[in-house]
């Protein structure tokens, strides 16, 4: 079958023709539709990330059909349309039967533990216990674009920060997963002030419904200008890129009693920070949360919201792109320029 493949860290991306995926016992083999490009991917592909062995295949944003059954998984069938979540539980450990498949110790990790779904066919493991059967009204395009961003968001602001109706959400750094806060966030009904440097991005956000924007390379401090068109600073506040700019500028325009959420990944110099315990956590009394991926007893309520009409993660694709692309895609995040999601939903290179 076609992949997109790397074999080195910043290096091309290539397509080229590889073995065929193994069926687990426990698992299924899906015929890619869509994948996503998120800037996980991009890491991956840096080589941040140690699960990676090269050469290897990226991608874990994905939707498709399952073409191939293994003898021990009983609840899948050949032609059901699908996608997961990234992060997959190995379905029996405490964690996995608690409903917290995201931390489980044995998890396998789509594109990172293994080969990923930029390729024709994917190899899914536990099939039982993660995939998701697509609703009909749900296209192969826009379950990819739920991807991890949109399924990341979903569960930071509903199940960790418990956003409510009429609360201030501050969004710092409206990529992928930020513009997708703000999807879930309007759907909620709260009220969203979206951050970035970015003038393209602000403009999307602000006709995805941001009650606010701020473009934070014009303000030389961010915290105060937020806590300004707050009215007293954000309830609930997402630090989306994961650096150390955004981490302090997110907890330090929060009101007292506000919640900070670490949704994007900190690597290397951002891993470690310095916290005012005293003055903010202690006396201001935030509360700071992490939150990596949903597991798949939580798609319903998604699924539950965009058939409703109150959220439509296809306003967040702004390129469909072809398996020779990816590179290219991957290429371009090198200068955080980008905004939306960009889907593959194109395999048959020549």
């Amino acid at each position: 079958m076609k992949a997109a493949i790397f074999d080195q860290f910043n290096g091309p991306v290539s397509v080229r023709e590889i073995s065929e995926p193994v069926c687990p016992k426990d698992g299924v083999i899906v015929e890619i539709r869509a994948c996503g490009i998120c800037r996980s991917d991009w890491h991956g592909w840096n080589g941040t990330d140690p699960d990676i062995a090269l050469p290897h295949v990226g991608g874990h944003e994905f939707a498709g059909v399952i073409v191939e059954v293994g003898p021990d998984c009983a609840r899948r069938k050949v032609g059901e349309r699908v996608t997961a979540p990234f992060i997959l539980g190995c379905g029996i450990c405490q964690d996995c039967l608690h409903g917290d498949a995201t931390i489980c110790d044995h998890q396998y990790v789509v594109g990172f533990s293994g080969f990923g779904a930029f390729a024709e066919r994917l190899a899914v493991p536990h099939a039982d216990f993660n995939l998701v059967r697509l609703p009909n009204e749900i296209d192969f395009n826009t379950a990819a674009s739920m991807g991890c961003r949109v399924t990341t968001a979903y569960r930071g602001l509903v199940e960790r920060a418990r956003l409510q109706p009429g609360e201030w959400l501050a969004i710092h750094g409206v990529g992928g997963v930020g513009m997708s806060a703000l999807l879930v966030a309007r759907a909620i009904g709260a009220k969203v002030l979206a951050i970035d440097v970015n003038e393209d991005a602000l403009e999307m956000a602000r006709r995805l419904g941001a009650t606010a924007t701020l473009n934070a390379s014009q303000c030389d401090d961010v915290a105060t200008k937020v806590r300004e068109i707050t009215s007293g600073g954000a309830d609930v506040s997402v630090d989306a890129l994961g650096i150390t700019t955004t981490f302090h500028n997110s907890i330090n325009g929060l009101r007292k009693l506000g919640r900070h959420v670490q949704i994007g990944m900190p690597l290397g110099d951002h891993a470690m920070q310095k916290l005012p315990l005293l003055d903010l956590v202690y006396a201001r009394q935030i509360t700071i949360v992490g939150t990596r991926g949903m597991a798949a007893k939580g798609f319903g309520g998604l699924f539950d919201m965009i058939s409703n009409g109150a959220l439509d993660p296809s306003q967040l694709i702004t390129s469909e792109v072809s398996l020779d692309m990816v590179g290219e895609v991957l290429n371009q995040m090198n200068t955080y320029s980008g905004y939306g999601i960009a889907i593959v939903n194109k395999f048959s290179v020549k």
